[in-house]
């Protein structure tokens, strides 16, 4: 049966073949006998025994992809679609080694479980609001072709904590039963230290239930990411539970002047003492450049000039300053 290929291919974190399989099955399944689809409607068993066969199946007859808001549709979670991933980052060379190290080891999960190895599953990424870690969950999403499951804590974080912890329990179990990427934004808020003791017994035990499902969350041929802001608030245990630590730092000066120019890429740029620039930008988050660089466009749009020049980014960085003063 078809679907039992397409349920072998999604264990093995095969997501989109599966997906493809499970659109034509659902289509096949609505269209009258007289009507059904070539090519599938009496396929021969010797073909099964092959994925090659199966992408030639597929490929033969156009499909339509199942979407990811019916495979996880769950109210504490949200799915990101994928042209909507924001995946084109700026980083050290160091940073950009160990997230390609985490793809690359996705990538070949097959291989390295033929000899006993686990590739890196559970990654926190930390650092100051504003410096990627949105955007490097995103970035691996794209680039290991997993959904962007987000859990949604508005309505996952209960007034009465002990639903709370209830709830954290059913985003596991959803995430767990198709691979994705599970993303936790603010991590800090399930896994906050347990020895202040400030804090009543009930936050204990969500972040005892938070360790508990890191530990338990394998072969799901999925990745779960974390990040936070506030690592002196986090709990020690929560930093052994995670088979990658990172942290995504504010951008060096090339990395600022990196990140201006590629944000500037669509419009004409006149005169600008680039040095000066950077230098006024020392110590800004990724997020902050792009908005300068943005404004600064908009800008020059707005004045009626073919260029964006000194002044209007000089304009742009004075205004972030001012908003942040206040």
């Amino acid at each position: 049966m078809l679907s039992v290929v397409i349920e072998e291919e999604r264990k093995l974190g095969h997501t989109k073949l599966a997906n493809q399989l499970d659109a034509i099955l659902q289509k096949k399944a609505r269209l009258p006998t007289s009507e059904q689809l070539p090519l599938i409607s009496k396929p021969e068993p010797s073909l099964y025994g092959s994925r090659s066969a199966l992408q030639k199946l597929t490929a033969a007859q156009p499909v339509q992809i199942l979407s990811s808001n019916r495979r996880f549709n769950h109210p504490f979670i949200v799915t990101i679609p994928r042209d909507r991933l924001l995946h084109h980052m700026v980083l050290s060379d160091a940073v950009e080694e160990r997230f390609c190290l985490i793809e690359r080891e996705y990538a070949a999960r097959d291989r390295l479980a033929h000899y006993g190895l686990k590739y890196r599953q559970k990654i926190l990424l930390y650092g100051s609001p504003g410096c990627g870690k949105t955007m490097g969950a995103e970035r691996i999403a794209w680039n290991t072709g997993l959904p962007l499951v987000k859990v949604r804590f508005d309505a996952m974080v209960s007034s009465y904590l002990s639903e709370t912890a209830t709830n954290l329990r059913e985003v596991f179990e959803t995430a767990a039963a198709s691979p994705c990427l599970l993303f936790i934004d603010e991590c800090d808020a399930l896994a906050k230290s347990r020895e202040d003791a400030q804090e009543v017994g009930e936050i204990k035990r969500v972040v005892n239930t938070f360790l508990q499902l890191l530990d338990e969350y394998e072969l799901s041929n999925g990745l779960l990411i974390a990040a936070t802001n506030l690592t002196k608030f986090l709990d020690e245990a929560v930093w052994r539970r995670f088979d990658d630590v990172i942290e995504v730092p504010k951008p060096t000066d090339l990395e600022i002047r990196t990140i201006l120019k590629q944000t500037l890429a669509s419009v004409e740029v006149g005169s600008v003492d680039w040095d000066a620039i950077v230098q006024k930008l020392n110590g800004f988050s990724a997020a902050q450049i792009v908005k300068i660089a943005q404004n600064a466009a908009k800008r020059a749009i707005l004045d009626r000039e073919d260029l964006v020049i000194q002044e209007h980014l000089e304009a742009s960085i004075q205004d972030v300053i001012v908003s942040h003063a206040g």
